[in-house]
């Protein structure tokens, strides 16, 4: 493919469409019932790939936590902000951003931000995202699976190269990152509209022990 882009000018240029599509993924809101129902009022959460702020940091600021969103994308950071203004959100790479200050977070959540990187910069990313968690802290990921690097597709009618891991060996690194996994599942969900095809999608809900 030729035109291949980034997924900040990816996500730039689609904006609010993207939301449209994948706004309401079942797995991914019972995901957020099932975190929000676990943290105290006052948690910090980071949201990975926040996107328009919906669903993932409007329901955690909902249930009263600290929620900070990072995205690549200056336009998703925009929306966010104006549709979420309960939480905080900058616009940053997961595979170049330091945490602020001392200490860790009660969550991280991160629901399709790997995507568009190479195999060994997932993960990487998921080491990073698993260090980022406190003891009895949770990690809830969702992905694309499949052992893929590096792939050249048409995503919402943008030319993208993708990359992914297998569940196994999602479920594998994350183990390795000294969390526990708690539970799991691979789903088949069908985008609202005509620009995105139906996506096998794995979540993954992972705690680090408490010492």
């Amino acid at each position: 493919m030729t035109g291949r882009k980034t997924a900040a000018e990816v996500f730039d240029a689609l904006a609010g469409r993207y939301e449209e599509a994948f706004g309401a993924v079942p797995a991914q809101r019972e995901a957020l019932d099932w975190l929000a129902a676990r943290l105290p009022r006052g948690a910090r959460v980071l949201d990975v790939g926040s996107g328009t702020g919906r669903p993932t940091a409007e329901t955690l600021a909902r249930a009263g936590c600290e929620v900070t969103g990072i995205d690549v994308s200056a336009e998703m950071v925009a929306l966010a902000r104006t549709r979420v203004p309960g939480a905080r959100f900058e616009q940053a790479d997961v595979r170049t951003w330091t945490p602020p200050g001392p200490g860790g977070f009660d969550a991280v959540c991160a629901f399709f931000p790997l995507l568009m990187m190479d195999q060994r910069e997932v993960g990487a990313c998921l080491e990073w995202m698993a260090s980022w968690t406190v003891p009895g802290g949770y990690l809830v990921v969702a992905t694309v699976p499949g052992d893929i690097d590096a792939l050249d597709i048409e995503f919402m009618g943008h030319e993208v190269t993708v990359s992914s891991l297998s569940a196994e060996e999602y479920l594998r690194r994350i183990e390795a990152a000294g969390l526990e996994v708690l539970h799991h599942e691979t789903t088949l969900f069908h985008p609202a509209g005509a620009l995105a095809d139906p996506e096998e999608h794995l979540f993954c809900y992972a705690r680090r022990p408490m010492p």
